[in-house]
Parts: C-alpha cells; structure tokens; sequence
C-alpha cells in the first residue's frame, strides 16, 4: 500500500475499561496511546504510512470531554458513541470541536 492508500485507514483506539463505563481516558493518555499505534505503523511499515494513518479516539467521549480530547495533536478525530443518540449531546460536540 501507498502512504495514500494507507490514508483512508481509520484506527479507533478505545480503553478496554472505558467501553460501556461512561469513563474516559485523559486527554494525555489518550495523546500517549495514539503516539504509540503510530510508532507501530512506522516500525511495520514506514514513517510516511504512519503520518499518513488517521486514529480516532473513542471511549465516552462527551461535550464536557472533546475540547480537551482534540487539544492533543496525536488526535485525529473522535469516534462519538453513546452520546451521538441524543441530538443536543451530539451537536454540543460537533460545535465544542476546535478543529
């Protein structure tokens, strides 16, 4: 695969213990977490894959959450669970998105 081809490759990295819990992860862990699965994708391919690849966080995340979420550049976007059901909680996220 190509570095660009690799681009349309969408990880979403969600703690085992955050999955139906409500909790979250810090935006500093998650941050450590992403810089990781990129380190992996460069030592199993190369640094232009790696850069290339796109890795979502997912794990509760919430309107009070996703500013500090998205404030770390090892982010790339957000995989929005539960709170996408309700319309207010989801367009509070969307409009609190600073990116």
């Amino acid at each position: 695969m190509t570095p660009e081809e690799f681009s349309r490759i969408l990880v979403a990295y969600e703690p085992v213990w955050a999955i139906g819990t409500g909790h979250t992860a810090t935006p500093e862990i998650a941050a450590a977490v992403h810089r990781f699965v990129r380190q992996c994708a460069a030592e199993m391919f190369n640094d232009g894959h790696a850069a290339a690849l796109k890795i979502l966080y997912g794990g509760s995340v919430q309107p009070d959450n996703i500013q500090g979420l998205m404030a770390q550049v090892e982010l790339d976007g957000a995989l929005v669970g539960g709170a996408s059901l309700d319309p207010k909680s989801f367009a509070s996220i969307v409009k609190d998105w600073t990116r």
